[in-house]
C-alpha cells in the first residue's frame, strides 16, 4: 500500500515522532497507518511523546561564536531535572543546537525544530536524546546576532550572554577588545540590565515610572510643582538601574560601562559601540516543578 506526504504529517501528529522516523515506519507498514503506530511503539519512539507534557525548567544555557563567518549565538534547551545538564551527552546536543544556530539561521523556534542535523533534523535529534535521556526536553529559545560578538557563559550554562558591537575588525582581534567584551559580558551576567541605552526604554514604561516617582514624592509631603522637580533627578536613579551604558560597571564602581567602553576606545585607538546584548538565565519565567512529599504520602492513604 502506497502512501503520501499528508500519511507521514497524519502519523507524526498521532505520535509525535519525527518525520523521518514516521516515514521509515510508514515504510516498513507499506502504507498501514495502525501497524506503523504499532512499529513506533515497539521501537519505544512514541513514547518520547508521553513526556511532552512533562514540566522542563532545568537544563542549560549555551553562548558561542564563530569568528569566521561573523556569527554568534545563545541557545536555551530546558530538561526536566538538573542532573541532565551534567550529562556530556546533552551538553554536546546544546552545543551543536547553537552551532545550528549560527550555521542556518533559523527564523524561529518551528524552523530551528525543522533545520538539518545529522541524518534528519534537529526535531528528530531532540526526541532521540528524550528517549535516551528518559526525561523531556525543549528547546525554548536562541537568539542570533551577526558582526563582532562576544559570547560568555557562567555557571556552568546557568547564564548565557551574547554581546554584539560595532568596531573595526583590527580593533576586534586585539587582546584588550577581548578583555573589554569579555568584561561586559559579564557585567550583563551579573547586573541584567533591561535596555541598552536611555533610548531604549519605552515612552510608556518611562512615563509609567515618573508617575511613580511623583506620588512617592508626593507621599513623602512635597508639594506638586516640587514633586515634578524631583521626579527629573530620581528618573537618573531608574537609567542607572535598568539601563546597561548607565550601570555601573561591575569590576569598577567609579564608571559606567559607557566610561569603559570609552577608556577603551582611548587605548585600543579607534571606535567601540555595544550595539545589542541577549542574556538568558536558566528556566527564567517558567515553571518550577515541586515535589511535595507530604501531599504525595496523604494521597495515597485516602
Amino acid at each position: 500500500m502506497a502512501f503520501t506526504a499528508k500519511d507521514v504529517k497524519d502519523l507524526r501528529e498521532r505520535t509525535g515522532v519525527g518525520m523521518m522516523d514516521c516515514k521509515a515506519a510508514l515504510t516498513d507498514a507499506a502504507g498501514d497507518m495502525d501497524k506503523a503506530v504499532e512499529i513506533l511503539r515497539e521501537k519505544g519512539l512514541a513514547a518520547a511523546n508521553k513526556k511532552a507534557g512533562r514540566i522542563a525548567s532545568e537544563g542549560l544555557v549555551y553562548a558561542m561564536t564563530d569568528e569566521n563567518a561573523g556569527v554568534g549565538a545563545v541557545v536555551e534547551v530546558n530538561s526536566e531535572t538538573d542532573f541532565v545538564a551534567k550529562n556530556e551527552s546533552f551538553q554536546n546536543f546544546v552545543k551543536d543546537i547553537a552551532e545550528v544556530v549560527i550555521q542556518q539561521n533559523p527564523a524561529d523556534t518551528d524552523a530551528l525544530l525543522a533545520a538539518k542535523m545529522g541524518k534528519g533534523t534537529v526535531e528528530d535529534e531532540l526526541r532521540e536524546k528524550i528517549l535516551v535521556i528518559g526525561e523531556n526536553l525543549k528547546i525554548r529559545r536562541f537568539t542570533r546576532f551577526t558582526g563582532v560578538n562576544t559570547a560568555y557563559v557562567h555557571g556552568g550554562g546557568t547564564h548565557g550572554v551574547l554581546v554584539q558591537f560595532d568596531t573595526s575588525d583590527a580593533i576586534a582581534k586585539t587582546p584588550g577588545f577581548a578583555t573589554y567584551g569579555k568584561d561586559v559580558a559579564m557585567h550583563i551576567a551579573a547586573m541584567n540590565p533591561t535596555y541598552l541605552s536611555r533610548a531604549d526604554v519605552p515612552a510608556d514604561v518611562l512615563d509609567k515610572e515618573k508617575e511613580i516617582l511623583k506620588a512617592q514624592a508626593i507621599n513623602e509631603g512635597k508639594p506638586e510643582n516640587i514633586a515634578e522637580k524631583m521626579v527629573a533627578g530620581r528618573i537618573n536613579k531608574y537609567y542607572e538601574t535598568n539601563c546597561l551604558l548607565d550601570q555601573k560597571f561591575v569590576k569598577d564602581g567609579e564608571i559606567t560601562v559607557q566610561q569603559y567602553t570609552e577608556q577603551t576606545e582611548k587605548a585600543l585607538g579607534g571606535s567601540i559601540k555595544i550595539v545589542a546584548f541577549a542574556r538568558f538565565e536558566k528556566g527564567e519565567g517558567l515553571e518550577k516543578k515541586v515535589d511535595d512529599f507530604a501531599a504525595e504520602v496523604a494521597g495515597m492513604v485516602k
